[in-house]
């Protein structure tokens, strides 16, 4: 079956073809004829099942049919995301299909000054794309009304509910006309979505394309029960095999510590945490699609809804809390049918916990103990030959010292927002490693005996060091010997 025999309009089907999606989804399948009929929906299908279409497709063709006119201030549809990176990624999605219906789409999301939204929405929008927060914002402002929705989209409503953003979604929905479409989808359907379910959708029809906890099939899971002073080594191992890597930590001090030691030992990494910048997120995520930077290194706002194309592998540096956590950043993999290998680093005093995360997500994975970064299951595990070309290459940073002159030992001042520092004697970036620009960079902070007292932005967080105070090596070259024991550190 293809999308045309599902209802999907002739044009909107063109388009897919055009960009090789000819055969739907399962979630696709189930939830399309009900979604395109005007129906609420209910659907639930895992990470990486093609939910975006399922209800991008029946959005634009109903906002197509109505023919309304785009009003100031007051969207014809909302769809509703839980962080910013999946706000854009769901409007890079739908912005084909609304071009060609002559639709105008604008996101809303923090991290970025709210003016070229609002100047957007008194122009007039058919489509908002919405992390809840900044769309309370602009609700409370009066610059957004919804009283016209005529659609209303909930994307990964269980992200949202274990997030905490439930009473402000609560909120909006009830903003929205009560009959109105609503379209809720999610990875998983339990009490709280219920709740959401029983409140705003009428007389819905459920779909589940797929088994609550099922992993992709053609996803492998592997264990490897390691000391922990070989975890970064065996990390500079794994990320130098050819192929993009995501790699996640518990804490964004964790993502930060881990990808500059990344960077020094050869591997081009970037950081994906919530305390980079607007700016240095969009930076560094595209960086990551491009294959300037091979290896992702994340918390879990990058476990859901983040979708790059041909992830050859994750690796839990850290194992995940809980079992749906380890199934969703898991799906950053193997996704639309492709291949995929996951690694659980796992330390001695993390067997139970390891073996009751991969009970509860419903997997058997294959465990191996391994005693250093020689052992040959890596290679097993990460095929091919091994190179180090360099850490990424931040931007250069931007110097505002007044006298033109670098301060004692050569550390420069500079703006916070250059996201690099030049935490060096030279007064240049480090080689081989991506450096810190504050608290918007990437990277770890310099270590406190040669932090800068004047100007902190240059780099000289205390909790963004490599494993401690000490901050490591100071220059590139081979894999790091520290135990990367600051992965789990403070949240």
């Amino acid at each position: 079956m293809n999308f045309a025999e599902l209802g999907v309009p002739a044009g909107l089907s063109a388009l897919l073809a055009e960009q090789g999606i000819t055969v739907p989804t399962p979630i696709q399948a189930a939830t399309l004829p009900d979604s395109l009929a005007g129906r609420d929906v209910l659907g639930r299908g895992r990470t990486g099942s093609g939910k975006s279409y399922a209800f991008l497709l029946p959005l634009v063709a109903r906002l197509d049919a109505s023919k309304m006119p785009a009003m100031p201030g007051r969207p014809r549809a909302l769809i509703l995301a839980p962080t910013r990176e999946l706000v854009t990624q769901l409007k890079d999605a739908l912005l084909p299909l609304a071009n060609s219906a002559g639709l105008r789409v604008q996101t809303v999301f923090g991290g970025v000054g709210q003016g070229p939204q609002v100047t957007a929405m008194k122009k007039g929008v058919d489509i908002v794309v919405a992390a809840p927060g900044r769309l309370e914002d602009l609700m409370g402002q009066g610059h957004i009304n919804l009283s016209a929705v005529e659609i209303t989209i909930l994307d990964e409503a269980d992200h949202m509910a274990d997030l905490g953003f439930l009473p402000g979604v609560k909120r909006i929905m009830d903003k929205t006309p009560k009959d109105g479409q609503r379209l809720l989808f999610s990875a998983t359907l339990d009490g709280a979505i219920n709740v959401l379910v029983k409140r705003y959708l009428s007389n819905p029809v459920t779909h589940e394309a797929d088994s609550a906890q099922s992993p992709v099939s053609k996803m492998s899971h592997h264990v490897l029960h390691i000391g922990r002073e070989s975890r970064v080594p065996v990390l500079v191992d794994l990320t130098s095999a050819p192929g993009r890597t995501v790699v996640f930590t518990r804490t964004k001090y964790g993502a930060k510590a881990l990808a500059r030691q990344l960077n020094k030992s050869g591997v081009p990494a970037v950081d994906l945490h919530g305390n980079l910048s607007q700016n240095a997120r969009t930076r560094n995520m595209e960086a990551f699609h491009s294959g300037k930077a091979m290896t992702l290194v994340a918390t879990d706002v990058a476990a859901r809804g983040i979708h790059v194309d041909d992830v050859n592998l994750v690796i839990h540096a850290d194992p995940p809390s809980e079992h749906k956590a380890y199934l969703h950043r898991s799906g950053r993999t193997a996704r639309a049918g492709a291949e995929g290998t996951v690694i659980t680093l796992m330390t001695d005093e993390q067997v139970r916990d390891v073996r009751d995360l991969t009970r509860l997500a419903g997997i058997k994975p294959t465990t191996t103990k391994i005693a250093n970064a020689s052992d040959p299951i890596l290679v097993k595990l990460a095929p091919g030959e091994r190179s180090l070309p360099g850490g990424f290459a931040t931007p250069e940073p931007v110097q505002t010292q007044r006298s033109g002159a670098p301060k004692a030992g050569g550390r420069n001042r500079q703006r916070r927002a250059a996201g690099t520092s030049t935490n060096t004697r030279s007064g240049q970036p480090k080689s081989g490693g991506s450096s810190s620009g504050g608290r918007g960079g990437q990277g770890g902070g310099a270590q406190r005996s040669g932090a800068s007292k004047s100007g902190g932005q240059g780099g000289g967080q205390r909790s963004g060091g490599q494993g401690g105070r000490s901050g490591g090596a100071r220059t590139g070259g081979g894999a790091s010997s520290h135990s990367a024991a600051s992965f789990s550190g403070r949240r």
